[in-house]
């Protein structure tokens, strides 16, 4: 079958060069082909262009002018892309060195395994092109973090964070994956039922350029992982603790100024109501704003929920305080559980519903129509969340 090294790349122009040349040598006498998937804002894909000229194989660039999905967005273009199905995904830094794709590929041809990892945690692997210590412990812990989170899943993983590997394309469900930041093999074991095998890696220092990873990068590792592990509630849930914080926080500020706490829980609620619209935009629902109504229309229809929910919650909250002489707190934060529930599936089934005429599930892939009622758009949304990735 036909070989395809798939290399993202954000600014690496420096790079371009030698990795074309060395990954050439690697792959010497096979049927292959290298395809740069570029996000730049540089010159790096006219640099892959000229380098292309002159390569001792194939050399394609795709340049994206919106970066969606981050670095495991470009791979996902990429692998849909790629004219072989043994894909090779490594890096643009040259951290990755070319000459293990002749490992990976006799690791794959032994017939036992789908993907085969590049692995820093084997015997034989070394993570020194990490290079600080903070940087060192933030991988290993992310790592333990990760497989504790996907005992199964990962059983067979020791570094399910690496970005340099070999997948065979032909078992994966291309439209299923949904790529957030960095981690795709994380993506590609949680979400596909593969067979996974590992070589030991050498991680270098980068050749040229500066490392892409940052505290953005981080937090959006994070959410990707708890999408990946619980779904979309997860995230709706751990915005709504945020919320159910920040609220009780402003509540007891406002109650200890002497405010009675019935204005200082409706002040509370409604500052908390717009913070997590905000939040739910970005980190929940993003993949579904594209088809759904306009922003304005959105926070409309969420504004007005949530403040029909809270007058519906707040005095249920007076008659348990003054019924069952709890405190006010307590009150609130168990009103605000019970209506977690409801604020989810209003969200996901009616503000961030397709517009009328489109087909799209709740991940946002393209869909068989179905029955237009509230019953069948309830059925078809519990189906989609049933059905996401997880050990359920």
């Amino acid at each position: 079958m036909g070989i395809t090294v798939i290399v993202p790349t954000f600014n690496e122009r420096d790079n371009v060069s030698e990795l074309v040349e060395r990954t050439a040598r690697a792959l010497a006498g096979r049927e292959a082909e290298i395809l740069f998937v570029d996000d730049s804002t540089d010159d790096t894909a006219a640099e892959i262009e000229r380098v292309a000229q002159t390569a001792a194989l194939p050399v394609r660039v795709i340049h994206r002018d919106a970066n969606t999905g981050g670095l495991g967005g470009a791979v996902l273009v990429g692998l849909t892309d790629a004219t072989g199905d043994i894909c090779i995904v490594m890096d643009g830094d040259l951290q990755h060195p070319p000459e293990l794709i002749s490992t990976l590929l006799e690791r794959f041809a032994q017939g036992d395994a789908d993907v085969v990892a590049a692995s820093r945690y084997i015997g034989g692997g070394d993570s020194a092109g990490l290079g600080t210590t903070l940087r060192f412990g933030v991988s290993r812990a992310s790592t333990w973090i990760t497989k504790a989170m996907f005992p199964r899943r990962l059983v067979r993983s020791t570094d399910p964070m690496t970005g340099f590997f070999l997948v065979d394309r032909s078992r994966l469900d291309l439209p299923t994956l949904r790529p957030h930041g960095f981690k795709i093999l994380l993506e590609i074991l949680a979400r596909s039922d593969v067979r996974i095998a590992e070589v030991p890696m050498e991680f270098s220092e980068r050749h040229s350029g500066t490392s892409k990873a940052s505290f953005r990068q981080g937090t959006t590792f994070i959410a990707h992982l708890a999408r990946l592990r619980f779904g979309k509630m997860s995230m709706f849930a751990f915005i709504g603790a945020i919320g159910a914080v920040a609220n009780l926080g402003i509540m007891w500020l406002l109650t200890m100024a002497g405010m009675p706490y019935v204005w200082a829980a409706i002040i509370g609620a409604e500052v908390t109501i717009v913070g997590n619209f905000l939040l739910q935009e970005r980190f929940v629902f993003g993949d579904m704003r594209t088809d759904a109504r306009g922003v304005w229309a959105r926070f409309a229809a969420s504004f007005t929920f949530n403040n029909v929910e809270a007058a519906l919650r707040i005095p249920i909250m007076v008659l348990m305080v003054e019924t069952w002489h709890i405190s006010s707190v307590l009150a609130t934060g168990i009103s605000l559980v019970v209506a977690f529930s409801a604020r989810f599936l209003f969200h996901a089934l009616f503000v961030y519903a397709p517009r009328r005429g489109r087909t799209r599930d709740a991940e946002g892939v393209d869909a068989a129509p179905t029955t237009d009622t509230a019953a069948g758009r309830i059925i078809t949304a519990i189906d989609a969340e049933a059905m996401r990735p997880g050990e359920l």
